[in-house]
């Protein structure tokens, strides 16, 4: 089973993928390794775009519910099923759906978990190793680049772990968790106060973890993840847009 499971990730992720970042590399102007990379990620954003408009969406109005969910919990904290059923009603009366934020997230885990898997077959490789790394996984009808440049600009080798790349990618994490932080206004009621508690932890957490992340991986992923992001934030500011604009 594991063996049909590599069979079917190679076949369908790991080899188009390699492929489309090689000819990518091959055809755009400069042969930048770097420019290939955003290039390959926008276009994988644009085909998952249906997928990520829905989860920006359930991910925001999660997060402006989440003041109610805290107070249900704080008001029910001696009645653990309690806080289950009026939760579940909360969620059921505004038509919230606390896992569809998730799916497009576990379809996005094998492409990055793919792309992690070429950009490490180039750490460290002689020019050699990647000519023959090339020839095994190339399709006929893509020329053959030969040996690849893995600069990005010149400046920063996409095949090494780089600070600024991590640090970079962790600052447009905090802005992209940031557009879907809901802005609450301050209280005394305890409930909303640890809701705010909560919601900070959160924007300072996973940005930090972000570069933590990256600091042991090649630059290629921390460019793959910051043109992600950055992607995640233009569509955020266009659909929150249109919304508002929608909304009397």
């Amino acid at each position: 089973i594991m063996e049909l499971f590599i069979t079917i990730f190679n076949t369908f992720l790991y080899q188009p993928l390699f492929n489309a970042l090689i000819f990518l590399y091959q055809y755009l102007p400069g042969q930048d390794f770097g420019i290939a990379v955003i290039v390959l990620t926008l276009l994988i954003r644009i085909i998952l775009s249906p997928l990520n408009i829905q989860a920006i969406k359930s991910q925001k109005k999660l997060a402006d519910f989440q003041p109610k969910i805290e107070e249900i919990k704080s008001k029910y904290k001696d009645n653990k099923e309690k806080q289950v059923k009026e939760t579940m009603e909360l969620y059921k009366k505004e038509k919230i759906n606390p896992f569809s934020g998730c799916f497009p997230l576990l379809i996005q885990l094998p492409i990055l978990i793919a792309l992690f898997r070429i950009f490490q077959a180039f750490h460290g490789a002689s020019p050699e190793q990647i000519i023959n790394l090339i020839n095994q996984v190339k399709y006929a009808f893509i020329p053959h680049p030969g040996v690849i440049n893995l600069m990005f600009l010149g400046i920063i080798d996409l095949a090494q772990s780089n600070i600024v790349m991590a640090v970079i990618t962790g600052i447009v994490q905090y802005f992209q968790t940031k557009a879907l932080t809901p802005k609450t206004k301050k209280t005394k009621n305890k409930s909303f106060d640890f809701s705010q508690i909560m919601q900070k932890q959160t924007l300072y957490f996973f940005p930090a973890l972000t570069v933590f992340i990256l600091l042991g991986l090649p630059s290629a992923v921390a460019l793959y993840w910051t043109t992600t992001s950055l992607f995640s934030i233009g569509q955020q500011y266009l659909l929150f847009k249109k919304n508002k604009k929608i909304t009397p």
